[in-house]
Parts: C-alpha cells; structure tokens; sequence
C-alpha cells in the first residue's frame, strides 16, 4: 500500500505515524512504581484532567496529583491484603449515582467525561479505591468509629443549641399511575384527580379503601420514616400535614404521587439534631483513622522513580 503511493507522500505519512507512536508511547511510560504497582505518565495526565473537573480552588500541582495516584494504589494494595476487594458492580452504582446527581445517566455521564478529555475508567479506578478504604477503615477500626448516646449527649451539651424532638411518621405511598410516554395533558388530569382525593381524604381508615378502589391508582404499603432520615425540604411539608390527611401531589417516573399520613408521634430515640451530631462525629473519627493508617501505607511502601 505504501509503495504505491508517491515517495513525498509516502515520507509524509511515515513521519506522522512515527509521530502518533511516539505520542502514545510517551503516555504509556511508567513514572513510578509503588510496592510494584506501575504509575504511568497517562495516569498522571488523566487524574490531573479529572481533578480540574471540579473547579475552584487552586489547580493540584504535578506532585499532588503522583501523591493521590500513590495513595490510591496503597489503599487498593490493602484491600486485597485484607480481602476488601469492591467488585465492578459496586463501582458503576458507585458511578451511576453520580452521574445521576448530576442529572444524568450513566452512558451521559460517560460521554460528558470523553468530551472534556476523561477516560470514564480514570474515576471509576478512583471510586475502587474510595470504596475499598471506606471498607477497610470500618471494618480495621470498628470499634473506634462508634459513637454512642453518651457521646451524643456530650456533644449536644457543648453545642447549646437547642435540643428538638425527633417524630416518627407512618406513611401511605398513593399512585395515579400515568402512562409511560403519556402528554402533560394526562398527567395534569391525574394531578387534578390527586387534588380532588386531597379534598375528599378525611381519615385513613376510610380515605385508603376508598383511594385502593379508584380506578389506576395504586396504595402501596406502609413505610416508616424518621424525621431524621428525611430532607428538611420534606419535613417542613409534612410538619403542615394533620394526621389523616394527604401530602400535595408530585410527579414521579411511575404518576402522581401523595402520601397518607396515618400516624406521627414524637421520639427521644433520633432526631435531625442527634443525627447531623452523629454523622459528624462518626466522619471526624473516621478520617482520624483513615489520616494514621495512610501513614502507615506510605512509611512502609517501596516508591521507585523510573524518571
């Protein structure tokens, strides 16, 4: 095939071939070793990629980024020692609900990542590693990462805000089922149909039967839920619910959707406050641990620069 083509043309193209090998090559090349484990330059080129997704604050220099690269390894390195090795599964959910935070699917999300020069496999090898160090700090320091009422108490008293209650609400999801790929005109209908059960819902005890004999709507089970489980945004609606009533509708991916509240009661056990306590407590713990063991990787790795 070469040699049909004119000499000129045919140095052209050598040189530029030449040129993409070298190029790829290049990338390709190993940086470092850490306990064995190779960095290449392409790594480190993509990491910096990834990390200047986020924006803000002052871009990682060269060295920090080889330093995260080098703490992954180490995590992924004591994974395996300790038998805490996260499977593929685990990282693409790890991966979708990302992508679906940031309002897209996965395959989007994917493709978002390509278009800005990020191989998708660059933050799923960085979600492994995440996953695997969570595991290994929970299960190595399990002891050491509870936090009990007592801490809890303490911590409340030191914090002198004041203290709230806790309520657990008993709740009745309700579907207007909607058609997949049905106009706004159905929906809205549906939304109105919702409205007109709001007005007739007086009580559980008969609004339920009445609501599972209508026609396309769905009374699914109960679910129980504590104020500190929910979003403040859902508990400021339901705190102006009466018991016996229903929540205003809201489209889902299945419908419209309102919720019976059949029962609320107060409870000293958990409550937004001991919640948001306990969460940060359990997380300062954690990165307690999780800062001495990564020292502890680091002191005894065999980092070797190959240039």
């Amino acid at each position: 095939m070469l040699n049909k083509l004119h000499p000129a043309m045919r140095t052209l193209l050598l040189v530029a071939m030449l040129t993409m090998f070298a190029g790829s090559t290049a990338k390709a090349q190993i940086v470092l070793y850490v306990t064995g484990q190779p960095i290449t330059a392409y790594d480190i080129e993509q990491r910096t990629k990834l990390m200047s997704l986020g924006g803000g604050g002052k871009a990682k220099s060269r060295q920090e980024v080889i330093q995260e690269l080098i703490d992954d390894k180490l995590k992924i390195l004591a994974g395996k020692r300790f038998n805490f090795e996260i499977s593929d599964s685990e990282v693409d959910n790890a991966f979708a609900n990302i992508a679906r935070n940031a309002g897209a699917s996965a395959d989007q999300f994917a493709k978002q990542l390509e278009k800005s020069g990020v191989n998708p496999n660059t933050l799923k090898a960085r979600l492994r590693a995440d996953l695997t160090w969570g595991q290994i700090i929970r299960g190595r320091y399990a002891t050491q990462l509870q936090v009990g009422e007592k801490d809890i108490f303490e911590a409340e008293a030191k914090s002198g805000e004041q203290r709230d209650v806790g309520i657990d609400y008993t709740l009745y999801p309700i579907t207007f089922v909607v058609p997949r790929g049905a106009g706004a005109n159905v929906i809205e209908a549906r939304k109105r149909e919702a409205d007109m059960l709001r007005g007739r819902f007086q009580d559980c005890g008969a609004g339920l039967p009445f609501a599972r004999a209508l026609r396309g709507v769905v009374v699914r089970p109960p679910v129980r839920r504590n104020s500190a489980d929910l979003s403040p945004a859902l508990r400021e609606i339901l705190a102006k619910v009466e018991v016996g009533k229903l929540t205003p509708p809201e489209t889902t991916s299945g419908g419209v959707e309102v919720f019976a509240l059949c029962d609320k009661r107060e409870t000293t056990a958990d409550s937004p406050t001991k919640r948001k306590l306990r969460d940060e407590m359990f997380q300062q713990r954690f990165q307690k641990q999780a800062d001495r063991y990564l020292k502890e990787l680091r002191a005894g790795a065999m980092i070797e620069y190959k240039q």
